[in-house]
């Protein structure tokens, strides 16, 4: 999977966001939160993306967006974890995606780079590639493959 530019100043307006469903909350993660969202990233993904998500409760302010509804983790985005200015990991719970929770933790970790005082993003071994592009203009990164995550240990 390629990495990935997103240009942080040309970013879709937070307005724009239109989440299909009732009671969903996209906020920051809260330090007394870390264990819970570290071990609900563990169970629905892995423990590279869980360990990626503790660091991100180290940073001030916590460098990583939940979102949830009635009190229960629907999904989840970091940034500044993986390397300073990448943007990632992201994950939404089976039963929540196709609701816009993904495209909205995208954007609130977006505009919290921008506002970190990053010109550009980057999304680290981007996954849905097609999805960052409509999202919010993302281009691929030429010869990124493994890039930072070259000789990384196995699971």
């Amino acid at each position: 999977m390629p990495d990935m530019l997103v240009k942080l100043y040309h970013l879709p307006p937070l307005e724009s966001l239109r989440l299909r469903g009732d009671g969903f909350v996209i906020r920051r993660a809260r330090s007394f939160e870390m264990a819970a969202v570290a071990d609900w990233v563990e169970k629905c993904f892995n423990r590279f993306w869980a360990s990626e998500a503790a660091v991100a409760f180290s940073r001030i302010p916590v460098s990583c967006f939940i979102a949830t509804i009635g009190g229960d983790i629907a999904g989840f985005a970091c940034y500044d974890c993986t390397a300073k200015g990448f943007f990632g990991p992201i994950g939404v719970a089976e039963e929540y995606r196709k609701k816009g929770i993904g495209y909205a933790l995208l954007l609130y970790s977006l505009y919290a780079l921008r506002d970190s005082g990053y010109a550009y993003a980057i999304i680290g071994a981007a996954g849905p590639v097609d999805f960052y592009k409509r999202a919010v203009g993302a281009i691929e990164i030429g010869d990124s493959e493994p890039g930072f995550y070259e000789d990384r240990l196995k699971l």
